[in-house]
């Protein structure tokens, strides 16, 4: 199999597109699939992450000053529009890859239309069911939603992997499970972990550390910071570690992410990918809605007894609301833990590459 994916980081969209398409190129390479990335050069691309994954990588230009307008809804994500990038696209896969993988909430059924070449099978990542495409595969990972979101949106001959069972997670999180699940009965809090996006461009970080030197914690606890290097306010957050109440230590560009989650007690976190890694591993979270679009799956884990959910971070009671689940946290960790075990199990690449290569048996039916 020949595998291209499209798909961008920046420090307005971060960086979870590129890491689960990662995430999946990994597993498709198992398989024994050829991979490769096509990613705009925007400020705060992972060309060279990608390419340290041992992955072919074509960066597309920089934008120029000129924004690019919707719709979709971000459709300025893009940094071009749509058709200069669909024709940029098509014009570097001259080698007519079996299957395009879209991660990019910036482009809809106009782009695929062009920037897919005749031959080849197109499967959309998505999260927010806001836009018609033109697939044959639609990924929606999140909880809450259902195939019948996509009704009208994707061909009626699209294969629909709705739901965290298909969660694009590295394999290391599914080996940890166990152990995690088992390590977790009646520990209490005393490792809280914070991780609001490698990026965390809305410095939502800062927010919720300022939220905590006011709150009570536990004498013995003890808290870890995950950021990303080109996060703007790393500087920040590292001066406003060092006068926290508690032991605070900011870690950069981590490689270790499933024995840190399996470690933590407690995790504040976002409501992006990250999310089906702290279900798999039974890791209790409070969520931080950094953007609106984020508020769904805010609510389906605090609907689930997963999660506890403070609401909007600019609203101006989140930092009452965070403490308040702070506060009301720690007689909940078990019941989360098990809660959020059973949303999701780590094996979803497994079960997307397993649907991406019965597309290739004899027929090339999709199942």
């Amino acid at each position: 199999m020949k595998i291209a994916f499209r798909t961008d980081a920046s420090l307005e969209i971060g960086t979870g597109h590129v890491m689960r398409c990662l995430t999946l190129a990994r597993a498709l390479w198992g398989a024994g699939a050829t991979c490769r990335f096509v990613t705009r050069a925007l400020p705060g691309h992972l060309g060279e992450r990608i390419a340290d994954e041992g992955f072919a990588v074509t960066l597309l230009p920089a934008p120029g000053d000129a924004a690019s307008q919707g719709p979709p809804a971000h459709a300025h994500w893009a940094g071009v529009g749509w058709a200069q990038d669909a024709a940029e696209t098509r014009a570097v896969l001259d080698d007519a890859p079996d299957w395009l993988v879209m991660d990019h909430y910036a482009f809809d059924m106009r782009w695929q239309r062009q920037a897919c070449p005749e031959a080849t099978r197109l499967m959309v990542i998505d999260d927010l069911a806001d836009r018609p495409h033109t697939c044959d595969m639609l990924l929606d990972q999140n909880l809450g939603h259902g195939a019948g979101d996509y009704d009208g949106l994707v061909p009626e001959t699209c294969t629909r992997l709705v739901g965290p069972r298909y969660a694009l997670l590295r394999p290391e999180f599914a080996a940890a499970r166990a152990g995690a699940l088992a390590a977790r009965a009646g520990r209490g809090l005393r490792h809280l972990l914070i991780s609001l996006g490698g990026v965390d461009r809305v410095d939502a970080t800062s927010v919720v550390l300022n939220a905590l030197r006011d709150t009570p914690l536990p004498r013995n606890l003890c808290i870890t910071v995950i950021m990303g290097r080109n996060a703007p306010a790393l500087e920040r957050v590292r001066a406003l570690a060092r006068d926290m109440p508690r032991p605070t230590q900011v870690e950069v560009d981590v490689d270790d992410m499933a024995a840190r989650m399996a470690a933590a007690d407690l995790a504040i976190g976002s409501a992006g990918s990250t999310t089906w890694e702290r279900c798999a591993l039974s890791l209790p979270a409070i969520i931080v809605q950094i953007a609106d679009n984020q508020a769904g799956i805010a609510q389906a884990l605090s609907a689930a007894g997963a999660a506890l959910d403070p609401g909007p971070l600019h609203a101006p009671e989140f930092a009452d609301r965070l403490q308040v689940a702070l506060a009301e946290a720690p007689s909940r960790l078990g019941e989360m833990s098990k809660k959020a075990a059973d949303i999701c199990d780590g094996a979803g690449s497994d079960r997307v590459t397993t649907c991406i290569e019965k597309s290739m048996m004899k027929g090339g039916t999709l199942p």
